[in-house]
């Protein structure tokens, strides 16, 4: 996959099939429309392209907004285009001037301009352009005087729910992994840099790597404890997570996410660990000893081997 970072710097390629969103979360209802603009481009003789935008259309335009929660990083929505088949991505910029393009110079600058389509595809409910006042009937008019083909993907449904990003941002918040992993169509990607921690899981039998998250937007899940699969240094491992402010062993109430990796020996400090959420196992408890907080670990962690080895 081609990756630009700015329209202007596209490089033109004979018949793309272009779609555009923010696509926040790369769900089965985005992965849908990739999958049907590589249809398209195949069947055409053409090629994929998206365009979405960074930063996320509401820190720009909502800059005090701290309750904006995102389903990917950057990073992470780059790599989930790049496994769906995307073959042209670009990362348009966004900013309040950009914000400002009324719906006709949205299309004729960026999209006739920029990308130059043969066909544009865009999902059920897919608006453009200042105050979002583009859709896709003002779209099909654009299409007809810019001669370029519209077509529209329905809302994407899995076991008759209507799929979207809000719907797998609820689920994670309520700790629904199970709903949010079939939602998504993969389990729920975390990372961060592993940092200095106070010590205790290692003291009780089970070290942990204490996590600084990536991306100040991420979306962390529901407090608890979960089962997950760790990528280090290109390696997998089980493991468990703990989202949490461990109540039975401090008191500051700060929140952290501390994993423990099985099987892994070595230093994982300043290392980056990539997660992979499989299911939520408990909720976060306070016990009233450190030996039933050990006790509870290892039931924990015996639960959560014997549920890795059926993946």
């Amino acid at each position: 996959m081609k990756i630009y970072h700015h329209v202007d710097v596209f490089e033109k390629v004979k018949k793309p099939v272009l779609t555009t969103g923010t696509f926040d979360g790369v769900h089965v209802g985005h992965q849908a429309i990739i999958q049907r603009i590589n249809q398209i481009a195949k069947a055409i003789n053409g090629e994929s392209v998206m365009m979405t935008f960074h930063p996320h259309p509401r820190m720009v335009l909502h800059p005090h907004d701290h309750d904006l929660k995102l389903l990917n990083t950057q990073q992470e929505k780059t790599e989930q285009l790049e496994r769906a088949g995307l073959e042209h991505l670009v990362i348009q910029p966004f900013t309040k001037d950009f914000s400002r393009k009324s719906a006709l110079e949205y299309v004729r600058e960026l999209l006739v301009d920029g990308i130059r389509p043969a066909v544009v595809v865009v999902g059920y409910d897919h608006r453009f352009g200042r105050n979002r006042e583009g859709d896709f009937h003002q779209l099909q008019e654009f299409g007809e005087m810019f001669d370029f083909k519209v077509e529209e993907i329905s809302a994407q449904t899995v076991e008759d729910i209507r799929v979207s990003s809000t719907k797998i941002r609820k689920a994670l918040i309520k700790g629904d992994v199970k709903s949010a992993n079939h939602f998504l169509g993969y389990n729920y990607p975390l990372s961060g840099i592993v940092i200095e921690g106070d010590g205790i899981g290692e003291k009780i039998g089970f070290p942990t790597a204490n996590l600084q998250m990536e991306g100040m937007h991420k979306l962390l899940p529901a407090n608890g404890v979960y089962a997950i699969q760790a990528i280090i240094d290109g390696f997998t491992y089980g493991g468990m997570l703990n989202i949490g402010v461990r109540p039975t062993v401090n008191r500051s109430g700060k929140l952290r996410a501390e994993a423990n990796v099985f099987d892994f020996h070595g230093d994982l400090y300043q290392k980056e660990i990539r997660l992979r959420l499989i299911a939520r196992i408990r909720d976060e408890m306070k016990f009233n000893s450190i030996d039933a907080l050990k006790v509870q670990i290892s039931n924990d962690q015996a639960s959560i081997r014997n549920l890795l080895k059926t993946l």
